[in-house]
């Protein structure tokens, strides 16, 4: 069985360190304690696949395309106001790019993407329960080794105060982590609750058999599946108390989805009448409103309705934000303002210092110019379709791989949903897991597609 149990990934970080994959793994299994050893391991393992497979790597179509937009970005760059900030803005883009490409050649299978939805859903598990203790039990901490080689800073209460954030820097960023691994717990957990059924019908067709003189063969530790049961609960409950309406809408999102792949419309009907409860306590006309705020908990209807921050001032609107961000667009099209120019003009222009406008897609296509924030958006689309028509199309995919291959899928449909309502580059950890997540689905795409081109020959 491919990876699929947890003391195959516990057997497998024992084993010596044989190849580049091991690397990453690792790399991501310690990038949420330490970013910096994750990405200088990640570095060297994308240079090495470079060196060793760059023609292979210079001849897919979809890198040509990130080439591309790499040399419109460096364009842009070079028409910004401030050049200096726009060139340096384009390290939270260009590495990744590379970081992509490499990676993309690297995880080719199935197996590797149970590895590393394993690795990431084992690593997250120490960050939640820093969180948890953050939260509820006012864990503080200010720890450095060698200045940013091992950096943690815990905040007591959360940042901001009553929304857990543990080692991030803030809560919408932890809450955008934790609806990834989620995601990724959740398929892993479906996937051996159907392994604990197969074999369990397995044993009665056995047992139901006359005259069998030996008994069924045990199946497999229950280990795995309670392990990921116990990983998702936690991570279900960080991220409720992140305060994110980004995240929980995120997470509602992905058990729907998972509901409908698997079938179950029961499960369907009851989180969209638990959904709609909570929708209507938040949005519905006052007398409606009451009926429902009976049962649903204020610390819901409140976040989503913003009566638990009546005083926001308006430049901190999404809706201002997005508006200004357009309106900035429109004014420079073709090149944008430059890259990290948003927060710079939207100070003078509100008084109000603010990091970036709550949507990839708008920041983009104001700091850079509609032609690249264009492209961006059409390798992304270009990713998903590849990855839905291999999930629906190809034959030489067993049943038993296809629910992992659907969960990052899913990962990289709720990072877009994600960055529609926020912008996740900012942080090195999600950028590079994100990136990651679309290597992955790449990688396994090109591989069966020239499976299936060996096949037809």
């Amino acid at each position: 069985m491919l990876g699929a149990s947890l003391n195959k990934v516990f057997n497998y970080f024992k084993s010596r360190w044989q190849s580049s994959w091991n690397y990453s793994l690792w790399a991501l299994f310690i990038f949420p304690l330490s970013p910096l050893v994750g990405a200088v391991t990640l570095g060297i393992v994308s240079l090495i696949t470079w060196l060793k497979q760059s023609r292979k790597i210079s001849r897919r179509p979809l890198n040509w395309g990130f080439a591309l937009l790499s040399l419109l970005l460096i364009v842009s760059a070079g028409f910004a106001q401030d050049k200096t900030t726009a060139f340096l803005g384009l390290f939270n883009l260009l590495p990744f790019f590379l970081l992509f490409a490499a990676h993309s050649d690297l995880i080719q299978t199935f197996a590797q993407l149970r590895q590393m939805a394993w690795i990431l859903v084992i690593g997250s598990m120490p960050v939640v329960i820093i969180g948890l203790g953050q939260l509820f039990l006012g864990w503080s901490l200010k720890f450095e080794i060698l200045w940013i080689v091992l950096a943690w800073t815990i905040r007591p209460g959360g940042n901001p105060p009553g929304r857990i954030a543990s080692l991030f820097l803030h809560a919408n960023t932890f809450a955008a982590y934790l609806a990834i691994i989620f995601i990724l717990a959740l398929g892993l957990w479906l996937e051996q609750w159907r392994l604990g059924i197969g074999y369990w019908r397995l044993g009665i067709s056995k047992n139901s058999v006359p005259n069998r003189q030996s008994p069924v063969t045990s199946p497999q530790s229950p280990l795995p599946f309670l392990f990921l049961t116990v990983a998702v609960i936690t991570n279900f409950i960080a991220l409720i108390f992140t305060n994110s309406r980004n995240g929980w809408a995120i997470a509602i999102f992905a058990c729907l989805a998972y509901a409908l792949y698997q079938g179950w419309r029961i499960l369907v009907g009851g989180v969209a009448a638990i959904v709609s409860s909570v929708l209507l306590a938040a949005f519905a006309p006052l007398p409606v409103a009451q009926v429902f705020r009976r049962v649903v908990p204020a610390f819901f209807w409140a976040r989503l309705n913003d009566d638990m921050y009546p005083d926001r001032p308006v430049a901190l609107m999404r809706k201002t934000q997005w508006e200004f961000a357009w309106s900035l667009a429109q004014q420079h099209p073709w090149t944008g303002w430059g890259l990290r120019s948003f927060s710079q003009i939207y100070k003078a222009q509100m008084q109000i210092p603010l990091g970036h406008p709550h949507n990839l897609f708008l920041m983009l296509s104001a700091e850079t110019g509609f032609p690249s924030a264009f492209l961006f958006c059409g390798l992304l689309a270009w990713i998903l379709i590849t990855g839905i028509q291999l999930l629906q199309k190809s034959k030489y995919i067993n049943t038993k791989d296809r629910l992992i291959f659907f969960s990052y899928l899913l990962a990289f449909v709720g990072w877009i949903l994600l960055n529609m309502v926020d912008v996740t580059l900012f942080d090195f950890r999600l950028n590079a897991l994100s990136w990651l997540i679309l290597a992955a689905i790449c990688g396994v795409v090109h591989h069966y597609h020239e499976q299936e081109r060996f096949v037809s020959r």
